[in-house]
């Protein structure tokens, strides 16, 4: 596999206006559903920006903190409160989050348990090509310590999924639901990305089941009966997953621990926006029902979830999801 784990720095010259380059770092305990963190980091040469955030979610609420600042006056490793070092690419990185609004604090490592799944993600609307960029995710373990409010704790042995991604990308209407779900069991990790339109057509699907092994596993097919509240929120639901080498996954999703909205990271149109230097900003949103993703900028949301398998092993992960606000589309499962 070929990808350039580093992102570009400020020195690139002549990249088109939408060009990014952008990673996105969860973490979670291996057992459990809270706490959950996401951290992410952008860079948008053509404009001169870097953004990131950093999204916690308790029991209770979403705590979420964006800041933005120009690339060229950034060494190309981080912005505002945080920090990464790319020490082994495909391997091993570092990540750091100094004090900031949200009370969230950290200094980790996380290694990768598994080889990564790369391809190159290409939406079509029509005729008109909506996202071109190289995407991969990945499964790995941190070790480190994290601190909320001032407690610290050791995540040695918990999850993370990254995902990368670089190139152009013009997201347009038409989607009717988007799901990129990364399910962590103790020996592997069950990654995929779909995306249907609102007559409920495949427009894409990729990913892997990635083993720590060292096998990759195609996904080559995925149905799903889900279960959305009138605000859009998933509730859980259950996939049905096929590889190419036959193995069937039938995975129960409990979606209950809430959170996750990604508008709190600035999801929505926000990214790469220029803010000029040092920008920061902040908010917390309650989890009693008043915030749902039709409330938001934007209805991605990325909710740490448990799964549990046919055959009776757990496990924990993302399941990431965009319910369509369009009256357009209306969801119907494709697993009887």
């Amino acid at each position: 596999m070929s990808f350039h784990d580093p992102l570009v720095g400020p020195e690139p010259t002549g990249l088109p206006e939408g060009f990014f380059d952008r990673f996105v770092f969860n973490l979670h305990p291996p057992d459990a559903t809270v706490p959950s963190v996401l951290l992410g980091f952008g860079c948008y040469p053509a404009r001169d920006v870097a953004d990131g955030f950093a999204v916690l979610v308790t029991g209770s609420e979403q705590r979420n903190v964006r800041f933005s600042t120009e690339l060229s006056a950034t060494d190309g490793a981080g912005a505002g409160p945080f920090a990464f070092e790319v020490v082994e690419p495909m391997r091993t990185w570092r990540l750091a989050l100094a004090p900031n609004p949200t009370g969230l604090e950290l200094d980790v490592v996380w290694q990768a348990r598994a080889p990564a799944w790369h391809g190159r993600v290409g939406v079509r609307a029509g005729d008109v090509e909506t996202a071109a960029f190289d995407h991969l995710f990945q499964s790995g373990r941190y070790t480190g310590t994290l601190a909320v409010d001032g407690v610290r704790q050791q995540v040695d042995g918990w999850y993370g999924q990254r995902d990368r991604s670089r190139g152009m990308r013009t997201m347009a209407g038409g989607q009717g639901l988007h799901l990129w779900v990364q399910v962590q069991l103790e020996d592997r990790s069950v990654g995929f990305l779909l995306v249907e339109d609102r007559a409920q057509q495949r427009l894409l699907l990729e990913g892997a089941v990635m083993h720590e092994d060292g096998r990759l596993d195609p996904v080559v097919d995925v149905r799903h009966a889900l279960r959305f509240t009138a605000g859009l929120d998933l509730e859980g639901g259950t996939f049905e997953v096929t590889t190419a080498s036959g193995v069937r996954y039938v995975l129960d999703a409990d979606g209950s621990a809430g959170g996750g909205f990604m508008a709190g990271a600035g999801y929505g149109g926000h990214h790469g926006k220029v803010l000029g230097r040092d920008h920061l900003e902040h908010d917390r949103y309650p989890l009693d029902g008043s915030v749902t993703p039709r409330t938001l900028d934007s209805a991605l949301t990325d909710r740490l979830a448990s799964f549990t398998t046919r055959d009776g092993r757990t496990g924990v992960g993302v399941l990431e999801f965009a319910h369509s606000r369009s009256h357009s589309y209306a969801y119907r499962p494709t697993l009887t």
